[in-house]
Order: C-alpha cells, then structure tokens, then sequence
C-alpha cells in the first residue's frame, strides 16, 4: 500500500489527539540509534537505568513527552534476544513511540471497532496490547498500542464499538509493559493477515520496504512529530 492511499483515506476525517497535550507543551525528538552517544549498552539493557535516563532527559529538556522512532534502526533491541531473529536481527522500528509516565491515557484517534487485544509477556515484547480496527469508505487499516498497562485490556472484547478520541488505554510501568521505560508504540497496519493481540513492531533491516509500506507513518494520525524538537545531550 502506497503512502498517498493512506493519506487520501483520512482526508477530511476528524482526529483526536491520542494523547493528552496542551499548546504549550513541549516535545523532544529521541534518537534510540547507535548515534546517541549518551544511551550506551549498559544503560539500556537495564530497565531502572534506561527507565531513569528517559525520564531524567524528559525533565531536563522540560520535555512532556519524547517521541520519533518510525524507521529509525536502533541499537536498544539488543537488550532482548527476543529480537534476535535468525543471522540478522531485527532493529528497525515500524512505529512511533510517545515515551511519558506510566498511567498517561490513551485516546483513539478516530472511530472503530476492537480488532483484539493480548498480554505479550516476554522481556522486550509489547506488554499489554489493544489493537483497533478501522475502516473509511471501504477502506480498512488498523492501529496498534503496545506498552499498555494491565487494566486496559479490560473491556477489549472483539468487535466491540470505539468511538473518536474515547480512552482506551494507559502507558504501562515496566512489569506490565514488557519491561521498557514507560511509553506508548503506535503503529499502523494496515494487512494485518491472521494476527491477534499482536504484530512485529520491529523488522530486519534489509526488509524494511516491505514492511513499511504495510505499516505507513502513523503521524498521519498523530500529527506530532512536527512540534518534536531538539536531540538529547
């Protein structure tokens, strides 16, 4: 599926924020790749340190959020050999993450049904995870928050109606979210095949094409990453 479809699918539809944001609120753009010189291997392989020097650089840049990650390839993934799949690995990140405390709520960005939801509890996996269905004018894609808490997958029976910009989940902390700092993966998908409750979030590299164009910018839907600003230091 080509980016423009996707694009064209949402065209005059009214989106909600997916999380809550105020004018003022500033946000930094994080850089999770092997550039960040400040983010070694000893810092994100344990879930206390990476968990405070996410929050320590959140509060120093008077951040209320991180947020970037949609085709970065990132060298955090080699916390987990859960994505260690095969002779190569898999690194690239097919969403975007809204790194901010644990309990922040989610809010769908439009209207849709319960496609499934599941508890992915491996070390480095999503956690809890809802995924949503929705279709414009025949066209059907879905959307995906990984990361959630426990209780947001109470009520997720499938079919279930959801409307725009209702609350649908919380950011988990780390026992709930599959150990990671506490954030929000919002990704697209929009073949979602036989999957329930779950879908790569990270791909191989070499097949980035592929997957990218199953799983287009989910900034169409949340219009953030151009008030994301800076790098961290």
């Amino acid at each position: 599926m080509q980016k423009h479809e996707f694009e064209k699918a949402l065209a005059g539809v009214e989106l909600h924020p997916v999380v809550p944001l105020a004018p003022g609120d500033a946000l930094l753009r994080m850089n999770l790749t092997a550039g960040n010189a400040h983010l070694n291997t000893a810092t994100f392989s344990s879930t206390g340190l990476f968990s405070a020097w996410v929050e320590d650089l959140l509060h120093r840049k008077e951040a209320r959020y991180g947020i970037g990650g949609y085709g970065e390839h990132r060298t955090i993934y080699a916390r987990s050999e859960y994505f260690d799949t095969g002779e190569e690995p898999r690194r690239l990140h097919l969403g975007i993450d809204v790194w901010g405390p644990a309990g922040t709520p989610v809010h769908a960005p439009l209207a849709g049904t319960v496609h499934s939801a599941a508890f992915n509890d491996h070390f480095g996996d999503y956690g809890a995870t809802v995924i949503l269905r929705h279709e414009l004018n025949g066209f059907v894609f879905h959307t995906l928050y990984g990361h959630l808490d426990l209780a947001s997958l109470q009520d997720k029976e499938e079919g279930r109606a959801v409307a725009g910009g209702e609350l649908v989940a919380r950011f988990g902390p780390p026992e709930e979210n599959g150990h990671w700092p506490p954030h929000l993966h919002f990704q697209v998908i929009v073949d979602i095949g036989d999957w329930k409750g779950d879908y790569p979030g990270v791909c191989r590299y070499s097949e980035r094409a592929q997957w990218m164009a199953n799983c287009p910018d989910p900034d169409v839907l949340l219009r953030l990453m151009e008030r994301a600003v800076g790098e961290p230091d």
